[in-house]
């Protein structure tokens, strides 16, 4: 079972993606940052991405660099899970998604 131990902010935010897998040249597209936490994030995607590429996320106040660790097709494309390196963790301080939203502070 997958623990996680920071909590995961839900968001939506168009962000550039570029990575290096074996098969060639650095490659790139346009991906949805689904969800996001200080360690990881969840991206969607057109095509897979091979699981172990190196990876960076690109957004307006800089960029997030890490490892893939899941590739998931469902009905509207690939999930990408992306385990950020350890000089490179995410905070809102430093990137704030266009929208964001912490699933905890949600009445029940």
């Amino acid at each position: 079972m997958e623990r996680r131990y920071e909590p995961r902010m839900m968001c939506a935010d168009l962000v550039n993606v570029d990575w290096v897998d074996d098969l060639g040249p650095a490659r790139q597209t346009v991906a949805n940052l689904e969800d996001i936490s200080e360690s990881g994030a969840c991206i969607q995607v057109e095509r897979p991405i091979p699981l172990r590429s190196s990876l960076r996320i690109a957004h307006a106040q800089g960029d997030l660099c890490g490892v893939v660790r899941y590739c998931v097709f469902r009905e509207t494309g690939y999930f990408i899970g992306v385990e950020f390196a350890p000089d490179s963790k995410w905070s809102p301080q430093r990137f704030k998604p266009q929208h964001l939203l912490d699933p905890r502070r949600l009445s029940r």
